[in-house]
């Protein structure tokens, strides 16, 4: 695993599923996949590492439980769980419970970045779109993004639990990472040419920017190309999780059926 600048965040394993041990593997799930993390439950620990994980529980909206360091020991002995992995901190994480008959997910070289999206709905729909196109990943900039809350998931309609949601530092580091794992990376713009005009049946990435100002400048930069969609109406934009589902279906499309003119 990398460090606290790394690449991507991993939870490690522990022994016990159900369970993330100690404040590292507790903070790094906190900070990939909140979503998954029923409760934490702190024992006998005080100073920054308490606050660090409280912190990350209040963002994200999960629940805490302060007990004794006797309790915690008796909890995790009764689920069978080596207790001298905890040092004080232990995360409870949701059963996974997929039909043995559900295809796995349809698009392993098509991933989603997301930053900076800050209404809950929208995130949750735009997940929603992610789950239905067969998305592979979805990388969620943690910092500016909305935590996936309660809400995320209700809008989201049970997207969440199918999907591979990540959070992750810096946009910048992922996207050079990918690009060095063979993605071509392009970002959803209105200014960007119409996505039927890209070879995009391929290893692709596809970045979203925020409700406000869309992509960060950065970010935008890396990208080999930008797609829009063009707008024929009176209005002059949509939706970000509607033009995404445009944009990815468009993907989609051309990985069901190669579109002739395309290199």
């Amino acid at each position: 695993m990398s460090g606290p600048e790394g690449r991507r965040h991993a939870a490690g394993s522990v022994a016990g599923a159900g369970w993330r041990l100690g404040f590292q593997p507790v903070r790094e799930i906190l900070r990939s996949h909140p979503h998954e993390v029923v409760e934490v439950v702190i024992g006998r620990a005080s100073g920054e590492r308490r606050r660090t994980i409280e912190s990350l529980c209040a963002r994200h909206r999960v629940p805490v439980r302060r007990v004794s360091a006797g309790e915690l020991r008796a909890r995790l002995e009764a689920a069978g769980v080596d207790h001298a992995a905890a040092r004080g901190f232990a995360g409870v994480l949701a059963p996974r419970e997929r039909s043995a008959t559900a295809p796995a997910a349809a698009g392993p070289e098509l991933v989603v970045l997301v930053e900076d999206v800050q209404d809950p709905r929208n995130l949750g729909a735009l997940l929603r779109v992610c789950e239905g196109a067969g998305v592979g990943r979805v990388l969620i900039r943690d910092r500016g993004s909305a935590p996936l809350s309660a809400a995320v998931a209700g809008t989201a309609a049970g997207a969440v639990d199918w999907l591979d949601v990540e959070r992750i530092v810096n946009s910048a580091r992922e996207i050079e990472r990918l690009k060095r794992d063979g993605f071509w990376v392009y970002g959803a713009d209105a200014g960007g040419v119409s996505p039927w005009t890209v070879d995009l049946s391929g290893r692709i990435v596809l970045c979203i920017g925020g409700e406000a100002r869309g992509l960060r400048r950065r970010t935008k930069s890396l990208c080999d190309g930008l797609l829009g969609l063009p707008m024929r109406g009176h209005v002059e934009s949509l939706n970000l999780s509607t033009a995404a589902a445009a944009l990815l279906y468009e993907a989609v499309r051309q990985r069901l059926v190669r579109p002739e003119g395309l290199a």
